[in-house]
């Protein structure tokens, strides 16, 4: 078996441990989701896994000759390479003979009479076949355009941004390696792509490492997840709702010894604190004991309490009107004529076509862009808090207790309980330790962390979010979602993820292009799948449906129905009795976190046998005497 081996690898940058002596393996087919907060060292892992970069302590292992590849979040490029000449650039022989025939194609058509491009041409030609590069060729068209790439010859410099990307995972999917690391590889991806790029892993041969915000993608991939929390690497088995269901077993077992460890705690502090005369040589281990707990209370600062409820300012029944609305940008027209009455308590996501003016109009909203022309008007009680997809630029040198101060002390819950700014870091997942720590030294989803909890902190009553999952991670984003579920204001988002939608917005806006907007009631998974089942359909397909055998009424049981009938209440109460039992076990499992995943497997195939036979003896139910 091929798989690629971690152990005891330790990381710092600075004075800050990002990870410490974990160890880690991942065998063939299996797909690894990697999660945690920002910061902690997600993409640093998937560098040294990728050797890109290095630890400073600890050993990987795999084969010679284990391939890896690795899409990082943001790929670098050359602007003057064609689009296949781009995805073509890896060191592999079948990579390199596809790179020598694509430049002598390019050359042929301006040097066709040239004997020596005709010769390079053949001798390209020639090491094609020997490689059978010709199935690697047609199978990297095949990505690009399930991708949304067509124009293979086409500079990269004149691609957008979310096209470079596709381009780039094309690139490491072609390359078929022993690992694919692909760190955010859904961003700038629509819902098709998506779908088919969980179709295609789904079929790879390989091994997959991913980190990745949308959560429907992460759950429908993995079959193991891996979380970096505290420096340490916790393994799960399963996907991503067996690896929510395992933490919160993993978490509350925590809280138990927590409290025993608090109480031991404070013994030891009342001894520690008598003086000098307890503390003799036969008391030595004793006082080692007390450190370790010193320790260990000051790594499990961060609360897995993550509610958020701070107060919103009074929003009065005017939000926004937009009374025959256009507007254009470029030659685009993004509003024509449009009008929309934003009520109190709305719950609106925005969804489309890139270019067609998701964000233009929470600009609009924001009082940052003009109306072309038409009128908005915007309610005097009206505060808005706007999170934007540009980077707000915050003072590098201010640490992070003194940014948030500049919002004020305290916060006020909507119970009107008054919460401290350290008290706000804590539940925004920003451990005691490092709230003197100077912004410069935080990761990039670290500073978008702080950024929102900022304007939190303002006591918005209108929340404005434009694409917030492409730099916040899973744990912060259901922090996020939390505050939105308890928030009594107007949220409007434009985002392209699923699972955040699904959770926060009751109705959508469509985006078509061209002042085209249409409106959706209800889930954006929902929505998706109504339009893909609309667009397979073809009026030239349709067919009276076929006359269907009259089939005659059902009045009683059979014979064996009536044998199935008797013994099925018996069946489910052997079941519900054995749920009960395992369901007993895993309050008691302690941190036997292995027999614990096995004990949730089994509970979830007993429910699911219950729920079988429930629904069979509903139906036998309407026929028995």
């Amino acid at each position: 078996m091929r798989m690629i081996t971690g152990e005891h690898l330790s990381k710092t940058y600075g004075e800050k441990t990002i990870f410490n002596a974990i160890s880690f393996s991942i065998a063939e087919r299996e797909r690894v989701g990697l999660i945690g907060v920002n910061g902690t060292g997600k993409s640093s892992l998937l560098k040294l896994i990728a050797g890109i970069e290095e630890g400073d302590s600890g050993e990987i292992m795999k084969p010679n000759d284990y391939r890896i590849a690795y899409l990082p979040q943001d790929p670098s490029f050359d602007p003057d390479l064609s689009v296949l000449q781009q995805i073509f650039k890896g060191e592999a022989a079948v990579m390199k003979a596809m790179r020598r025939y694509e430049s002598a194609l390019i050359q042929m058509e301006s040097g066709y009479e040239d004997e020596g491009i005709q010769s390079e041409f053949m001798n390209a030609q020639k090491e094609m076949d020997t490689l059978n590069a010709w199935e690697a060729s047609a199978e990297a068209k095949a990505i690009l355009t399930k991708l949304g790439i067509t124009e293979f010859s086409k500079r990269m410099g004149e691609l957008s941004g979310g096209q470079k990307k596709r381009v780039a995972l094309a690139g490491v999917l072609i390359e078929t390696p022993d690992l694919l690391i692909l760190d955010e590889p859904t961003n700038h991806l629509d819902y098709q792509s998506i779908k088919w790029l969980e179709d295609y892993l789904g079929r790879y041969n390989g091994s997959v490492l991913l980190v990745t915000h949308d959560r429907y993608f992460l759950d429908a991939v993995t079959n193991r997840i891996f979380e970096l929390d505290g420096g340490k690497l916790f393994h799960y088995k399963g996907n991503y709702a067996d690896f929510i269901e395992a933490k919160a077993v993993r978490e509350e077992n925590e809280r138990q010894q927590s409290i025993k460890q608090n109480n031991l705690y404070r013994r030891e502090l009342a001894w520690m604190r008598r003086g000098a005369k307890a503390r003799s040589t036969k008391q030595k281990a004793r006082i080692q004991r007390f450190d370790e707990l010193e320790d260990a209370k000051g790594s499990g600062g961060r609360s897995s309490e993550m509610e958020v409820s701070i107060g919103g300012d009074r929003l009065g029944k005017q939000v926004f009107e937009l009374k025959d609305a256009v507007k254009t940008f470029k030659g685009n027209v993004i509003l024509d004529g449009y009008n929309r009455l934003i009520k109190p308590k709305d719950r609106i996501g925005i969804v489309g076509k890139n270019g067609s003016g998701k964000s233009t109009l929470l600009n609009i909203l924001a009082g940052r862009e003009e109306l072309t022309s038409g009128e908005l008007i915007t309610g005097q009680t009206v505060k808005i808090a706007y999170y934007t997809q540009e980077h707000e630029e915050l003072d590098e040198n201010m640490r992070m207790i003194e940014y948030l101060r500049e919002a004020g002390e305290y916060v006020t819950t909507d119970k009107g309980e008054q919460i401290s700014v350290t008290s706000m870091l804590e539940r925004f997942l920003f451990p005691m330790s490092t709230h003197g720590t100077l912004i410069r030294k935080l990761s990039g989803g670290e500073k978008r962390r702080l950024f929102l909890l900022r304007l939190l902190m303002g006591k918005p009553n209108v929340l404005l979010l434009d694409e917030p999952t492409n730099d916040l991670d899973t744990e912060t984003l259901t922090v996020l979602e939390d505050y939105i579920h308890e928030f009594t204001g107007v949220v409007i988002t434009v985002s392209h993820d699923r699972y955040f939608l699904d959770k926060t917005a009751r109705e959508l806006l469509i985006f078509n292009g061209q002042g085209s907007i249409d409106s959706y009631i209800g889930e954006y998974t929902e929505y998706l799948e109504r339009s893909q089942q609309v667009a397979v359909k073809s009026p030239a397909a349709k067919k009276e449906p076929a006359p269907q055998a009259v089939q005659k009424e059902k009045k009683r049981l059979s014979y064996m129905e009536k044998r199935e009938w008797d013994e099925l209440e018996d069946k489910m109460a052997d079941i519900e009795s054995r749920i009960e039992q395992v369901n007993m076990e895993l309050q008691g499992i302690g941190s036997d976190f292995t027999k614990a995943q096995q004990l949730m497997d089994e509970s979830a195939k007993l429910n699911e046998q219950l729920e079988h036979l429930i629904e069979r003896w509903s139906y036998l139910s309407e026929f028995a005497e």
